[in-house]
């Protein structure tokens, strides 16, 4: 064994590929095809998106366990401990199956020069076809077509949404960013458009590949109601259905997604209306707009970081304001729209603190400072310790803008926290 702890293949990890991201299928491709460990009789169900990948992962996982299938999850990046990004039976893995996974990997590569993200998700498909898991749930890292779980063939794909993030990478508009989440199709494989608004670069991957594509709002329908909602399909509907544990109104379109999902593959993934509704009502999902509350303080942690996902938000505070002040922690990577993301909060926000976040993508706090004065911290614990003396009963603190700003702060805020 190369190393005897996680946190020191994750350190070697960093380093061993110099570019934090190197798109590309070739490498990993490869190191799995050495690997040859058979999914079998596996689903696999991918899901890509700029926002709501994880919702839709967890939903799916919730569904699925309650229908007694044996599940396994690869999403990222994780909030706290990395063992979150792989998941069994809607647990995370324990550090010996990771290590294990590692090694196998480690000894397969060669001298290919994976990063530390296509580690992850050998691992994870490694550690899933050794568990010969019924379902696998793959979330894409970035795009889609490039990013490493590609190179397994979803039986089913999902895009959850497609908004303007990664442009770098992805393009510089919709249309160029929904040909690369299209990536995941397949030809004669259905797919799922989670969002109300769909770019046509998507429809014409999907004539061009030949792949049964089902749009929220054109081929299923969601009607809200004021405690319930209900779902129309092509050959199932669902009545008075509970809303998703999730918190957000955002979360029925990525819910109605999955019913979709979920009802092209009925032949083979079989799911009782009772499963169906008691996985709805009971998915979590750490960082989504998740409320803890410590001496009377509010705290709300939610892990937006560009523009769409943080309108999400906005709609979310809307609904439950806050008794007294509200105040805002965020903290952001270098390459996400600053600007758009502080004016769309700036209308519900009393007082702005900025946390500088470590590392060569981190955001100094000088910077979101330029946009919005605030008061800026040196640290994401810095400014949760300074807000957790400052703020009174009544009022909010409002955490944001990044998984390593929640993941960072949720730590501190849980020591003395309850949540609701």
């Amino acid at each position: 064994m190369r190393f005897h702890t996680l946190e020191e293949w994750l350190r070697w990890q960093e380093r061993l590929n110099p570019r934090e991201i190197d798109l590309g299928l070739e490498r990993v491709r490869q190191v799995w095809q050495r690997l040859s460990p058979a999914l079998g009789s596996t689903m696999v169900i991918t899901v890509a998106g700029t926002n709501g990948k994880g919702s839709t992962v967890a939903l799916l996982e919730s569904i699925l366990h309650r229908a007694g299938y044996r599940t396994g999850s690869y999403t990222s990046p994780h909030l706290v401990r990395y063992n979150e990004r792989i998941h069994l039976q809607g647990e995370p893995v324990s550090d010996e199956r990771i290590l294990a996974a590692f090694e196998a990997i480690d000894g397969a590569r060669g001298d290919l020069p994976l990063t530390y993200f296509e580690f992850g998700t050998l691992a994870a498909l490694w550690i899933m076809a050794r568990e010969k898991v019924d379902v696998a749930l793959l979330e894409v890292g970035l795009g889609g077509r490039l990013d490493a779980v590609n190179i397994v063939d979803a039986d089913l794909a999902i895009i959850t949404s497609i908004d303007l993030d990664h442009q770098s990478w992805l393009g510089e508009d919709r249309g160029a960013i929904g040909r690369e989440k299209a990536g995941i199709f397949r030809p004669g494989r259905p797919a799922v458009f989670s969002a109300r608004e769909m770019p046509e670069s998507v429809a014409l991957a999907a004539v061009g590949l030949g792949t049964p594509l089902y749009r929220n709002g054109i081929d299923f329908q969601v009607k809200a109601e004021a405690e319930t909602w209900n779902w129309q399909g092509p050959q199932r509907r669902f009545d008075s259905l509970p809303y998703p544990g999730l918190a957000g109104a955002h979360q029925l379109d990525n819910a109605a997604g999955v019913l979709m999902a979920l009802t092209l593959l009925t032949e083979r993934l079989p799911v009782s209306e009772e499963s169906l509704r008691e996985g709805l009502e009971n998915a979590w999902l750490p960082g989504r707009v998740q409320r803890l509350w410590r001496e009377g303080v509010e705290w709300v942690l939610d892990v937006a970081h560009n523009p769409h996902a943080v309108e999400s938000l906005h709609e979310a505070l809307q609904e439950r304001p806050a008794g007294g002040k509200t105040f805002a922690l965020l903290g952001m990577l270098k390459d996400k729209d600053f600007p758009a993301v502080i004016d769309r909060l700036d209308g519900q926000v009393d007082e702005w603190h900025y946390a500088s976040l470590e590392g060569e993508r981190g955001l100094r706090a000088d910077a979101l400072n330029s946009h919005r004065a605030g008061r800026t911290h040196d640290s994401v614990s810095e400014a949760v310790r300074h807000l957790q003396e400052r703020a009174s009963p009544g009022d909010r603190v409002v955490v944001f803008g990044s998984f390593h700003t929640v993941g960072q702060a949720l730590p501190l805020v849980q020591e003395t926290a309850r949540g609701n």
